[in-house]
């Protein structure tokens, strides 16, 4: 069960990610994409979703990932990331509701290079009962 008193609350990730051109070229190469200077839109979804598992996990929050389901996802990209950035991730749990036995939380993470946010996304995460 989620702790309701984590609704409204922005934990910050522990580690810092620097992105690789060798990642940036896979992630472009399951997606299509060949123009690979700057890392498609969607790549950083894949430094949110590794950073929501290690913060949403922590026992004070009470996500079970292993019952996890991502329902939607937007961005609003203020940059391009390219390989060379350095990123804190942060995630802020701002809604939560229980729909068919289900818990339904909404995920806005902020990725910061240094003072620099360079991308937002928010995320519907759902929690099967």
């Amino acid at each position: 069960m989620i702790n309701p008193d984590s609704v409204g609350r922005t934990f910050e990730g522990a580690d810092v990610i620097t992105v690789t051109q060798s990642e940036i070229d896979a992630f472009a190469a399951v997606i299509g994409e060949t123009q690979t200077s700057v890392a498609p839109p969607t790549f950083s979804i894949r430094i949110s979703l590794s950073q929501y598992e290690s913060i949403l996990t922590q026992p004070e929050i009470g996500v079970d990932w292993t019952r996890l389901v991502h329902g939607d996802q937007k961005f609003e990209i203020y940059r391009s990331i390219v390989a060379g950035d350095t990123f804190k991730c942060s995630a802020t749990i701002e809604t939560l509701r229980v729909a068919a036995g289900n818990e339904i939380i909404s995920v806005r993470s902020d990725l910061r290079s240094g003072e620099e946010l360079v991308v937002s996304s928010w995320s519907t995460l759902v929690v099967r009962g």
